[in-house]
């Protein structure tokens, strides 16, 4: 889309550091239980595994919050958790990462959401979800909207991370942009399907393309496909920009102004796209936030999607290898 010299490559990375984005979104912990199977368990046909090693991570929203650690920007966390055990371990990580966990807000109706990978044999063998999906109540919106506002004079940027969890639900959604919108603050969205046309009046709107064909309720094969559906979401949203990721096709930005530009993925060789959605709106977030032109966030996101793609598992970037692979072209 656009070649960023080094020397701007670094005033970008360097105008980033200590960049505050709020986050608003699903929170979740990714926790992995690693083990050896032995032997099938004569109670049922299942297999018996021998946990040897555990591993919890940040998840879903929170693991956007990594990649924007990565970059050596401030992440700002808003969302539920239970009033539980985990609600407390999710607090203690923020803790240990010396982030505020001020954001966080208690909700005794649902259970901090944990997604559990068993995993025997490096191969995995069940995903256990304890999670509640009902939108959030008028309380735990009121106490989320209050926060925000106290808070949003200070931040650089405001993320929307949706994953169909109840966090976002539109009344909500509409305070927040409204709020961020009249302190003239950089607005980014990574939607899902259920509230996907409730985002309105943002600067970047990112779906993928399954999400916009199912939103739209066309087919997008072609690159004038592709155009149309940004074009329509444009006027649906009256958004600044929408930023389609295409998987294997690279991304797809359409501007206001009527420009469509389109960039060809830069992995080389793709071993796991989990979690790739994440770095890229991280990624362009932070760009824009340290003064980056969209074109250039866009680049800059494409390449971090790249790297992240090349690893297995959920991994976040950082500037370091970012730097070396915009470098490298």
């Amino acid at each position: 889309m656009v070649e960023i010299h080094p020397d701007r490559l670094d005033a970008i990375l360097n105008n980033g550091r200590n960049r505050r984005i709020l986050v608003v979104g699903d929170l979740m912990i990714d926790r992995y239980l690693w083990g050896e199977v032995g032997r099938i368990s004569p109670e049922a046909p299942v297999p018996i595994i021998n946990i040897n090693d555990e591993e919890v991570r940040f998840g879903g929203a929170a693991n956007v919050a990594n990649n924007i650690i990565g970059l050596n920007a401030e992440p700002v966390l808003v969302g539920t958790v239970g009033d539980d055990a985990w609600g407390d371990i999710f607090r203690k990580r923020l803790a240990d990462k010396n982030l505020t966990g001020e954001g966080l807000i208690s909700d005794p109706s649902r259970p901090t959401t944990i997604k559990t990978r068993i995993i025997g044999n490096n191969q995995q063998i069940a995903r256990v979800d304890r999670e509640k999906t009902q939108s959030i109540g008028p309380e735990i919106q009121e106490k989320t909207l209050q926060y925000v506002a106290s808070v949003i004079g200070s931040i650089d940027a405001v993320l929307l991370q949706d994953y169909n969890k109840g966090m976002l639900i539109p009344e909500l959604v509409d305070s927040i942009i409204a709020l961020a919108n009249q302190h003239n603050k950089i607005i980014t969205v990574d939607p899902k399907f259920d509230n996907f046309l409730e985002f309105r009046n943002v600067t970047v709107f990112k779906p993928n393309k399954k999400e916009t064909e199912e939103a739209l309720a066309m087919r997008m094969e072609t690159e004038a496909d592709i155009e149309r559906a940004g074009a329509a979401l444009l006027e649906k949203l009256n958004a600044k920009s929408v930023l389609i990721t295409l998987g294997e096709r690279g991304m797809a930005l359409i501007e206001k102004e009527g420009r469509c530009s389109f960039e060809e993925t830069r992995a080389r060789k793709v071993a796991d796209v989990s979690g790739a959605g994440d770095t890229v709106i991280a990624t362009l977030t932070t760009a824009l936030a340290a003064g980056a032109e969209l074109r250039e966030a866009v680049t800059l996101s494409n390449f971090a999607a790249g790297v992240v793609c090349e690893e297995v598992g959920v991994v976040p970037i950082d500037t370091k290898r970012l730097a070396q692979t915009v470098i490298k072209g």
